[in-house]
């Protein structure tokens, strides 16, 4: 796949490059829209408007512009006209409309909106009130809804008839005279059933449903659990007013990922190709302090073994390893935490479960790594207590690495804070001066400093 692309940009740059306009029609035309926004970041902004120019259906220029990262969108829309891209959106879901506009500057949203047809204004600004992140920001205003007193032939033929260009009709949601949710049908059902058997009754009464404030996680999580392929969004009155479908679910589910790891990391929540020198720096800079801290923390620790070290200087061979093992089994356990947490798979209720299973997890392998980091100081110095205690600080570094990975992630969740910043240099540096200290004590108690 990768090859493939590479080939489609490479071919597209040299078509441009010598102004081969038949040929790259045809390319731009055939290919998919997905694929052209891997090309346009690779192109100046000038050359994304000339292919763009020249994809004839309106409708795959939509997708193009759902498909492209903030940062490309952003630069190719800034020197678009407001009357062309009005068409584009037009063609659009209107969710993904809302997207876009959320994106670009309020004068130029707002210039948009006012440009676009009453019925699409009205839709819009009703998605646009709602958070992006929430089941009511990403939801399509778009659904199939008919009263429970309609039969199998009625929706038939209103599928027919009117319901041609709603995207992804999975289900035909029946609602009350007030509007509000009372059943679901699978387009099965009513091909199954005869035609004049009323939708009541063979509907499904037990409808997964999420209100319009719900976060956008926790509706990606009940599409996973429960294998549906839509999730109808109610109000505060349970009146139907949308849908989410599962190509919103995937993109919730990509980018939820992508925003933990990159949390993990400590380097903020944005790709580095979309984040300026300066920016990049500043959102990195408190992150690192925390380690650079704890490393001041760690050298007054060892400082305060000095006798020891003077005494045994080969014990500062085994610092590395010992705060390494205990630093990466923090990492594994809170990344496994913060995961779990993610998915919905764990909850707050299971901390003692889980932190105990993850004690016991780096506690065994504290005892198989420990046992082979000793064997390899009894190899190199022939010391049976320095065996020992650099067996016993493996132990002892491992076990509270996994004990802390575990349990700071499950404390902060039940805090109501985002348990992906545990991770990183927070986790690490923790460990790191635990280990240090588990060390240097041991060592001085068997070794008798």
């Amino acid at each position: 796949m990768q090859d493939k692309h590479k080939i489609l940009i490479e071919s597209i740059k040299r078509l441009l490059r010598r102004n081969a306009i038949p040929h790259l029609r045809k390319i731009v035309n055939k290919a998919h829209a997905a694929d052209l926004s891997d090309v346009f970041p690779n192109l100046t902004v000038r050359q994304q408007h000339r292919l763009f120019e020249l994809i004839g259906d309106v409708e795959k220029k939509g997708i193009l512009f759902s498909e492209l990262d903030e940062a490309t969108f952003l630069a190719f829309v800034e020197q678009m006209n407001v009357d062309d891209i009005v068409p584009v959106l037009e063609a659009m879901p209107s969710d993904d409309v809302a997207d876009l506009l959320g994106q670009l500057n309020d004068e130029k949203s707002d210039a948009i909106l006012k440009k676009m047809k009453r019925e699409g204004q009205e839709e819009l600004e009703n998605l646009l009130k709602y958070g992006d992140d929430t089941a009511g920001g990403i939801m399509v205003p778009d659904f199939i809804a008919l009263r429970e007193d309609a039969t199998a032939g009625d929706a038939i033929q209103l599928f027919q008839k009117d319901y041609k260009d709603v995207e992804m009709p999975f289900y035909l949601y029946v609602v009350d005279e007030y509007g509000k949710l009372v059943g679901v049908c699978s387009l099965r059902q009513l091909v199954v059933f005869p035609p004049e058997t009323p939708l009541r009754s063979f509907m499904s009464t037990d409808v997964f449903s999420v209100r319009t404030d719900t976060d956008q996680e926790e509706v990606a999580n009940l599409v996973e659990r429960y294998d549906i392929l839509a999730v109808p969004v109610v109000d505060e009155n349970h009146r139907l007013v949308g849908i989410v479908t599962v190509d919103d679910v995937i993109d919730i589910f990509r980018d939820e990922a992508t925003e933990d790891i990159l949390k993990m990391a400590g380097v903020g929540e944005e790709f580095v190709e979309t984040q300026t020198v300066f920016r990049s720096t500043k959102t990195r800079l408190p992150w690192l302090l925390a380690s650079c801290l704890g490393g001041v923390v760690a050298l007054f620790v060892i400082g305060h073994f000095e006798n020891t070290l003077n005494r045994f200087a080969y014990l500062a061979a085994f610092i590395p390893v010992i705060m390494g093992m205990g630093g990466n089994i923090g990492t594994q356990s809170s990344t496994i935490v913060v995961r779990g947490l993610a998915t919905g798979r764990l909850s707050i209720r299971d901390i003692w479960m889980v932190v105990g299973k993850e004690l016991t997890v780096g506690f065994i392998l504290g005892m198989v790594y420990g046992v082979f980091i000793g064997s390899v100081a009894q190899a190199q110095y022939s010391m049976l207590m320095l065996a020992l205690a650099v067996c016993l600080a493996v132990i002892c570094s491992m076990s509270v690495a996994a004990l802390v990975g575990s349990c700071v992630p499950m404390l902060l969740a039940r805090m109501n804070v985002d348990p992906a910043v545990a991770t990183g240099p927070f986790v690490t540096t923790a460990i790191d001066i635990v280990s240090v200290y588990f060390y240097f004590t041991i060592a001085t108690q068997l070794l008798g400093v």
